[in-house]
């Protein structure tokens, strides 16, 4: 049997370990992103061997992300199938979700015919180059400078590392920017709005690095995210005033540029399927996507 518990901070350690092993570039992979968003998708975790599985459950099925860790195709056909005899041990359907697109052949030959896959563009994670991201280079960046030259414009701007000085202003913000685009009417925003306080309320603990953006010494933008694989720095959250214009392009590029100079790609996760998220992440010209799948079985 294999056992479940809540996501705690004292798992990052370990869960920090194995998924260094596995060098994965996903979202999924990363302990602040599997943390924050925890309680809003009801996710438990368990270690199974020298991986890491997480789970959760909900309209028939138990799902899985594609598991992480360290060991050999034996080891990791066994863990796969102590998963599958804890999703029929429930009465529910077996899925597997996300799985990296580059893992479905193998999934595939591991179980041959077992599994129904589909494709899942809404959980494409948005890579990018750093480098692309911090110069903005070239014509099809044009518009990008030009809100930057509009912020650059504004009287005593700044930009700052975020610590544990001045990471209370940034939740103060994130209280003034959730009033402002309504996130107690929006069940997706308030959902955000608890993971993210919980994140900013973490900061130390989950060793983030963040930056702020200052006009007139107000707090007008500020992000955090972290290295998360050997080439690869995510964002995993950024928020600025609609109404300043260039913050956001600001803020991502003197974040990036400060906090993450030992990166290749940056990964600026999925755009759950928002038509307006995807061509703002679009016109950024990531690098390239990286593809996701699901695979379910059907016990019952």
């Amino acid at each position: 049997m294999v056992n479940f518990k809540q996501i705690e901070l004292q798992d990052k350690a370990w869960m920090d370990e194995l998924f260094a092993a596995s060098d994965y570039q996903g979202t999924e992979y990363g302990f602040t992103a599997m943390w924050m968003w925890s309680r809003i998708y009801n996710s438990e975790v368990a270690r199974v061997d020298d991986f890491v599985v997480i789970r959760s459950l909900e309209d028939g099925w138990a799902d899985y992300i594609y598991p992480a860790g360290r060991g050999s195709d034996e080891d990791f056909k066994k863990m796969m199938l102590a998963l599958m005899d804890d999703a029929d041990r429930m009465k529910l359907g077996f899925s597997l979700v996300p799985i990296p697109k580059v893992k479905q052949e193998y999934i595939e030959k591991m179980f041959p015919g077992q599994f129904k896959f589909e494709d899942i563009r809404k959980a494409y994670d948005y890579i990018y180059l750093r480098e692309d991201l911090v110069n903005l280079a070239g014509k099809k960046y044009q518009a990008k400078r030009n809100h930057l030259h509009h912020f650059e414009e504004l009287p005593d701007w700044s930009y700052e590392t975020i610590t544990q000085a001045n990471i209370g202003e940034c939740i103060e913000m994130n209280k003034e920017w959730c009033k402002r685009n309504g996130c107690k009417e929006d069940i997706s925003l308030n959902a955000e709005t608890c993971a993210v306080q919980r994140a900013l309320h973490n900061f130390e603990a989950l060793k983030l690095k963040g930056g702020l953006l200052r006009v007139g010494g107000r707090v007008v933008a500020y992000t955090c995210g972290e290295k998360m694989n050997s080439d690869t720095f995510i964002v995993h959250i950024e928020k600025a005033f609609d109404d300043v214009d260039g913050a956001y392009p600001m803020i991502n590029r003197e974040f990036l540029k400060h906090e993450a100079m030992d990166c290749k790609y940056v990964n600026r996760e999925d755009d759950s399927g928002d038509p307006g998220l995807r061509t703002a992440k679009l016109s950024y010209h990531p690098a390239f996507l990286l593809e996701k799948c699901l695979g379910k079985i059907k016990f019952f």
